[in-house]
């Protein structure tokens, strides 16, 4: 499959297989790259409707039936989507502050995550609240939303035996990343606090709170 888009962007941008019915457009992992992949997704979803284009992290592949539509024309789609996506890498969504309890039941894991950083369990909560996070894509559960934007001090590695069972809220740091359990599902991200503000709802007109593009704010409060 081509190489065949400009060498002058800002990440290394590439169209490769993935499987021999969907192809991957693959432009690295850096905030102004994603704005543009979110620019390409919303157009490719009204210009090839018959394609399942899924939305990553510094990717964006569309799955299709290679009987019905040929592999060139997902090639020239993503190409040119990528293409007119230059000049996206300003917009941005809507605010959306979710309120958490930290700690305690809520964040069984926040001693983990302060003894791995070296940080008190009032810094980790101050850090991780203090920021303003990006949500790059969806995936993993319906609502899951991928954050970017963690303060680097804050990683931390996922448990080495997830569990079983997460509740729905449940806020979490999993490697540089933060999210929140829009359902109750295994997993296993360390838990810091809890929410209860709904993710997800199918019977919401939109039922993800949160959509690509979206700066999401944590803000600390008391059970």
């Amino acid at each position: 499959m081509s190489e065949r888009l400009p060498a002058n962007l800002p990440s290394p941008v590439s169209i490769q297989p993935f499987g021999e019915s969907a192809l991957m457009l693959g432009v690295g992992a850096s905030l102004p790259a994603q704005r543009r992949l979110w620019a390409a997704w919303h157009a490719l979803r009204e210009r090839e409707p018959r394609v399942e284009w899924v939305l990553g992290m510094g990717n964006l592949t569309g799955f299709f039936d290679p009987l019905a539509i040929p592999a060139a024309r997902i090639e020239s789609a993503l190409e040119a989507a990528w293409q007119e996506s230059a000049g996206a890498e300003g917009e941005a969504g809507k605010r959306v502050e979710i309120p958490v309890v930290y700690g305690g039941e809520a964040g069984p894991d926040l001693a983990v995550v302060a003894e791995r950083t070296g940080l008190r369990r009032d810094e980790v909560i101050a850090r991780h609240a203090g920021a303003e996070y990006i949500v790059y894509c969806l995936g993993f559960l319906p609502g899951f939303a991928y954050l970017g934007g963690l303060d680097p001090l804050l990683a931390c590695p996922r448990r080495a035996s997830p569990r079983i069972a997460v509740p729905a809220g449940s806020v979490a740091i999993g490697g540089a990343q933060t999210a929140v359990y829009p359902l109750a599902s295994p997993g296993g991200w360390q838990l810091i606090g809890h929410t209860d503000a709904v993710l997800f709802d199918p019977y919401r007109e939109t039922p993800g709170l949160l959509s690509p593009g979206d700066r999401v704010v944590f803000v600390p409060v008391t059970s």
